[in-house]
């Protein structure tokens, strides 16, 4: 083991999602927990000031996009994902893909048997000027990025995907079938949501 992960608690949670960004296959990912934080629709992304743009299929662009976060919480039920091997440089890439957050150390916080030999684990959680406890106004979530995750959390193994469904907080605004209409999008950055 390189000594520092990643704990991914949404599309970092696909494999080949993962793959894209960091350049290489994802194998071997290590299910966890997170205790003392709740995971919830809490990060916008305003999508005049961002790398990519959607519209609803009636052609309307909504202000923002809104993405899954992690909010401290020490009473919410601890959410799953996995912890994704790094080395310092692929953890450069993940910067690059999580423009909208910031490293936190979560290492104390992880709950995982099967993470031996891990020194340091670090999360995403949305800088302040993408922290949206409540939704904005004109918000949408793109139906491609749940769609992603809950398939990723299928994946991983029995009861993952109802466990996720149990420590996530329920979509806040509309959950539409949005098309991607402007890409200034970095390279390992999904283009999808």
């Amino acid at each position: 083991m390189t000594g520092l992960a990643v704990f991914g608690y949404a599309s970092l949670v696909s494999p080949a999602s993962a793959a894209q960004t960091l350049g290489r296959p994802v194998n071997g990912a290590i299910p966890a927990r997170l205790e003392g934080w709740a995971r919830g629709w809490t990060l916008g992304r305003e999508q005049v000031k961002s790398e990519k743009t959607f519209a609803r299929p009636d052609g309307s662009v909504p202000r923002f996009c809104l993405g899954l976060n992690l909010d401290p919480a020490a009473d919410a039920p601890a959410p799953n994902g996995v912890l994704i091997e790094l080395t310092e440089a692929e953890l450069e890439r993940l910067d690059l893909r999580e423009i909208r957050y910031s490293r936190v150390e979560v290492t104390d916080a992880i709950v995982a048997p099967d993470a031996v030999g891990l020194d340091r684990v670090i999360a995403y959680v949305a800088r302040p000027e993408h922290h949206h406890p409540t939704p904005p106004e004109d918000a949408i979530v793109v139906s491609t990025y749940p769609a992603t995750v809950e398939a990723a959390f299928d994946r991983l193994g029995p009861g993952q995907l109802d466990l996720f469904r149990s420590t996530t907080a329920p979509i806040p605004v509309e959950l539409t079938d949005a098309t991607l209409v402007r890409d200034a999008i970095p390279e390992g950055n999904p283009r999808a949501w």
